[in-house]
Formats: structure tokens, C-alpha cells, sequence
């Protein structure tokens, strides 16, 4: 990133900046904030993400099944405001990480800082399926270990034959009266977990099928038609969840370019305190393309790290930021 970006606008100095406002970011703040570390989240949006578009909470610890993800992200973010997080809107478009105060770089101007932290999420496949994205949080659903217990003694369908639809269906199955298993191609047949799916007897198995359209109401979801290859017609089956599993997520780094290091499925690496392969710099949340994405998973991560940040902090005391209010 060159110098003299956005140099017309206004330069804010903080101890911490955190990329991406999600239940990692703002549980990072929180405890940043909570230190006495001066701390800036940047949020492109908080009406997207895993959380807020989640229509039920259902398994966070000690908040009612009545709140939506979108009210429980409010409430976490507030609270951080209460104890000095200063929170933005604002697009990172890049940063500058190579020296010893970290850049970020946004339309509303450049923010520096002693620690950066990369809490920007994953972004969830594009809508495929005609009445997908309609449906989606009132019915359609990326995660049935959110949101499985919803469908207890009601029909779902899983669609999708890799790894994270077998082990997302199995859950189902402990809830569901039945899960329509919708794949375009038969599982192979060394493939034990699918296999061991198969001979659950609340599974029915559509092979060399295809979702062709996802139909529901003002209440949500109401069914489904599928086509199967061998037969002319479609079939339209009642149901009330659809879970969808074509894609993994992935995860949102465009702004990072190469400057920290990457796992082979695309997530940030880090160590037990959350810190990557650079000085000053944390990951956390679903950037690190965790195997189980929960909010409560997230917000862990974000603890870790704004500890590990206070003490990596606390022992270079001799640099000082000055904070500047625009």
C-alpha cells in the first residue's frame, strides 16, 4: 500500500483496530476496551454476517431462544461501545502491516495502530436455488447445529453430498422426523460417515436429484420440488427446512493481499493466542475457517486475542500512540 493514501482525510491513531464488527470483533473490544486499550472497530455492515442474519438463537449460553442473531449482535456491540470502543462504519479496502504501527486504509480515512485485528468472517455461498436467499433465516439455513432443535418431529431436507452436508445431516436426524438427503451424485462408497447416514431410518435418500425450487409463505419455509434424473416430472414434498451445503464458506481476506500466512483451505493461520505469522497482528472468528462456526466459538477466539493483545501491549509500554478524535 503506498503512501499518501486517503492523506486528505483524517488519521486516527488507536492501540487496537479491528476489522469486521461480528461477535469475534465486538467480544475483542469489549475486553480491549475493558484493559484501557484505546480500540476502533471497523464494520463494513452490521446487518450481514453468520450472526445477525440468523433468524432464532437457539444454543448460545444463557440467552433466550426469543432473541435473534441480529438483537444478541447489538446487545454485544453496545456493550463495547459502553466501555469506550469507538465503533465505525467503514469498508477496509487494504492494509499495511509490514511495520511496527499497522495501517488500515478506508474511504473515510486511515486508521494506525499498535495491534490489528483481522476479524472480517467468511462469506457464505451465493444463492443458487430459486427461493433461496427469499427464505433464508425463515427456513433456509447454512448450519443445522444452529438451528436444528427448531425442527424437532418436522421434515427437512439436506442438500449435498460433501463432507459438512453428511455431518449436518446426521445431526438432523436426532430431531427431525425425517431428512430428505438430496444429492446430485450417489456418495462413494468407502465414504463411512455417509454410508452410516444412509442406514439411519429417518434418512430418505434421493439420489441424482436436484433442488429445483424452495416455496414457502409469509411463516417461511413450506416445501420444496425436486427433479430426479430418471424421472420426467418433479416432485414437490411438504417440509419446513431446507439446509443447504453446496460450498464451504470462505473466507474474507481480499483486503490482506499476501501479507499473512494461509491455511490450504484459505484461513488465516494463527497459535493458541490467536496471533499470525505477524507481529501485532491477530485473526479470529471465521476468517481462521474454523471447523464449527458458532457465535460462542467466535467470541472465544475474541477474548483470547484481546488478552494475548494486553499483554503484548503492556511489554512495549516505551511506544506511545497519541489517540486523535476527528
Amino acid at each position: 500500500m503506498q503512501e499518501g493514501v486517503n492523506s486528505h482525510l483524517d488519521t486516527i491513531e488507536a492501540d487496537v483496530v479491528i476489522v469486521g464488527g461480528g461477535p469475534a470483533g465486538c467480544t475483542c473490544a469489549l475486553y480491549a476496551s475493558r484493559a484501557e486499550l484505546k480500540t476502533v472497530i471497523l464494520d463494513k455492515n452490521p446487518d450481514v454476517g453468520a450472526l445477525a442474519i440468523t433468524h432464532q438463537i437457539a444454543n448460545y449460553p444463557g440467552v433466550s431462544t426469543e432473541m435473534s442473531g441480529e438483537q444478541l449482535l447489538k446487545l454485544m456491540r453496545d456493550q463495547a461501545v459502553q466501555y469506550g470502543t469507538d465503533y465505525r462504519r467503514a469498508q477496509v479496502f487494504g492494509v499495511d502491516i509490514s511495520g511496527e504501527s499497522k495501517i488500515v486504509y478506508t474511504p473515510e480515512g486511515t486508521f494506525k495502530a499498535k495491534a490489528i485485528v483481522l476479524a472480517s468472517g467468511a462469506m457464505g455461498r451465493p444463492a443458487s436455488f430459486k427461493g433461496e436467499a427469499n427464505f433464508l433465516g425463515r427456513g433456509v439455513s447454512y448450519c443445522a447445529t444452529c438451528d436444528a432443535a427448531f425442527y424437532k418431529d418436522r421434515e427437512v431436507a439436506v442438500v449435498g453430498v460433501n463432507k459438512e452436508a453428511v455431518e449436518e445431516a446426521q445431526v438432523l436426524t436426532k430431531f427431525a422426523s425425517t431428512v430428505h438427503w438430496i444429492t446430485s451424485n450417489d456418495p462413494k462408497e468407502d465414504d463411512l460417515h455417509a454410508q452410516s447416514l444412509l442406514k439411519e431410518p429417518n434418512v430418505r435418500h434421493w439420489s441424482k436429484t436436484r433442488l429445483m425450487e424452495i416455496k414457502g409463505n409469509e411463516g417461511g419455509v413450506t416445501g420444496i420440488d425436486v427433479k430426479t434424473r430418471s424421472e420426467e416430472s418433479q416432485t414437490s414434498l411438504d417440509l419446513e427446512g431446507v439446509f443447504v451445503y453446496m460450498t464451504g464458506s470462505k473466507p474474507i481476506t481480499d483486503f490482506l493481499g499476501d501479507q499473512v500466512a494461509f491455511k490450504e483451505d484459505g484461513g488465516v493461520v494463527v497459535d493458541d493466542f490467536m496471533a499470525t505469522n505477524v507481529e501485532g497482528v491477530w485473526a479470529i472468528g471465521d476468517i481462521r475457517n474454523t471447523p464449527f462456526k458458532q457465535a460462542v466459538v467466535a467470541a472465544s477466539d475474541g477474548c483470547i486475542a484481546a488478552m494475548a493483545i494486553d499483554r503484548y501491549l503492556n511489554s512495549r509500554k516505551m511506544i506511545r500512540v497519541d489517540w486523535v478524535h476527528s
